[in-house]
């Protein structure tokens, strides 16, 4: 007899529908799975035996097929050990096969029945709700993840027991009560840019950043505190709305690194290795997997001793920087994953620098040879070049407090607010992602704007792609200060924040 029983796989961090068709028929005694299973899948055989006769049901001793539809594309995971279970079951007459239909099953199954979380059930439940499933069955483990999506019965359950129940009596198994409140706490810092002594003007340079989303290069000593405060950037970035949440965590589930956190709510901070890959950076692997620039969705990729990092690989940065997303392409399908994020990179000023050095050391041609490590190109996407001196001895032993992290993000979030008015009939959330015919618009200068961009073009040798950027930065630093128009002042401002130009 054939049961069809409806799940979902992965394709990149979609879900896609996949029909589970379950064949027990006479004949010799098989096991066979077909529809491109990968070892994973092939493996549930074995957990569903164990699971059902530890459960006391028995395993049908007969020809069993098993086939995931569609068949062209390949299926990955342990989320099919349920609904291939269900099939097996639904021949014993156990529950009526009809209500089957009316759910969508996920769940890995323990030797003894239990249910194990699985990734991507986010995707899979916005799927579930979009194709008007009445519910999704997945196991308690998920549960937190698959409330973000409303309107849809999510019942968590804990063992394969529980799911014969449900469809026995589905009148007696109530779906979950977790609400989008219960998992999204408040966000909290560890640490904030109070803690930082002296770098007023890197502070400025990263308030300016996080008000308008714009790439940033520290070049510094080390000891000079850029780590320090590339990790405390996240503190004066606004809080993430609930779609960028929802975003983020589809992208954190369809990896597998959720965890018991039922959502991502906190924005991202991402600090990879300079010895990463391009796959492990940018996204790959046989069935495409989201990277590290993925990872960083509506955050921060902090990349730590920029010249480092393999040529390739930063050369590999320029497009998702540009467009917000990137394009993993195989042989027989092609993923697209989202990653607009903000590229925060730190360096020395030259190779041999040790701790405790202030950079001054560096000669000219030490500097220029390290910098030539990193393409023009690479360099003209990012916005803000600023350097980072050691720190003073007085400034380490200054009583003075800077300003909190709460302080700064009031202006942060006042200026973003001004620039979601001015692009809210359009997909553009902040200065850095404007395209030509927005900086035209918005960024119109006097005079003597144009003037000082004029010098700097031909003292610095901007590109035109630089010269926009600047446009941009300048932009933001009106908006921090409540202006409609750009002032020279703002000009120049964005202009110091170019220090690579003259080094290319």
């Amino acid at each position: 007899m054939l049961f069809k029983i409806y799940s979902a796989a992965l394709l990149g961090i979609e879900a896609y529908l996949v029909e589970v068709e379950v064949d027990v028929s006479r004949g010799f005694p098989t096991f066979i799975t077909v529809g491109l299973p990968d070892a994973t899948v092939k493996e549930s055989k074995e957990r569903v035996r164990a699971a059902l006769k530890n459960c006391g049901y028995d395993f049908p001793s007969r020809k069993i097929i098993i086939n995931l539809a569609p068949a062209d594309r390949k299926k990955e995971g342990s989320a099919f050990d349920l609904p291939i279970s269900l099939g097996l079951l639904a021949q014993l007459e156990i529950f009526p096969h009809s209500r089957m239909k009316d759910y969508m099953f996920l769940g890995e199954l323990a030797l003894d029945g239990t249910l194990k979380p699985v990734k991507g059930i986010l995707a899979s439940t916005v799927l579930a709700k979009e194709r008007g499933f009445k519910g999704v069955v997945i196991p308690k483990g998920n549960e937190k993840e698959a409330a973000l999506v409303e309107e849809i019965e999510i019942y968590a359950l804990e063992n394969i027991l529980q799911t014969i129940h449900l469809l026995r009596a589905p009148d007696e198994v109530f779906p979950s009560s977790c609400t989008i409140k219960d998992i999204l706490p408040g966000v909290e810092y560890e640490g904030g840019f109070r803690e930082i002594k002296g770098q007023h003007h890197v502070k400025r340079a990263l308030e300016v950043a996080a008000a308008g989303a714009h790439n940033v290069l520290m070049i510094g000593p080390p000891g000079a505190g850029k780590t320090m405060l590339a990790r405390r950037l996240p503190t004066i970035l606004p809080d993430m709305t609930f779609e960028e949440i929802r975003e983020v965590t589809q992208v954190y589930s369809a990896s597998g690194l959720l965890k018991n956190e039922g959502a991502v709510s906190v924005r991202p901070f991402r600090f990879p290795h300079h010895t990463i890959s391009h796959a492990g950076l940018i996204g790959g692997g046989l069935i495409p997997k989201p990277g590290e620039v993925s990872l960083a969705h509506h955050g921060v990729l902090f990349l730590d001793e920029f010249p480092e990092f393999r040529r390739g690989v930063l050369e590999d940065l320029r497009q998702p920087v540009e467009d917000g997303e990137v394009t993993i392409s195989r042989a027989s399908m092609a993923v697209t994953f989202p990653c607009r994020f903000m590229l925060i990179a730190a360096m020395n000023p030259c190779k041999d620098v040790s701790s405790g050095f202030s950079g001054e050391e560096c000669t000219e041609r030490q500097k220029s040879l390290y910098y030539s490590r990193i393409s023009g190109p690479l360099l003209d996407r990012i916005d803000i070049q600023v350097e980072v001196p050691k720190v003073e001895f007085r400034d380490i032993v200054a009583k003075e407090v800077g300003e909190t992290s709460v302080e700064i993000r009031k202006r942060v979030v006042r200026a973003r607010k001004s620039q979601l008015l001015k692009f809210h009939k359009k997909k553009i959330y902040c200065n850095a992602q404007m395209g030509t015919r927005e900086v035209k618009k918005n960024c119109q200068i006097d005079k003597k704007g144009e003037e000082l961009l004029e010098m700097a073009v031909k003292r610095l040798g901007f590109s035109a792609r630089a010269y926009t950027q600047v446009l941009k930065v300048a932009r933001t630093i009106a908006d921090l200060e409540g202006k409609e128009r750009i002032d020279p002042s703002h000009v120049s401002e964005a202009i110091q924040y170019r220090v690579m130009d003259k080094h290319f």
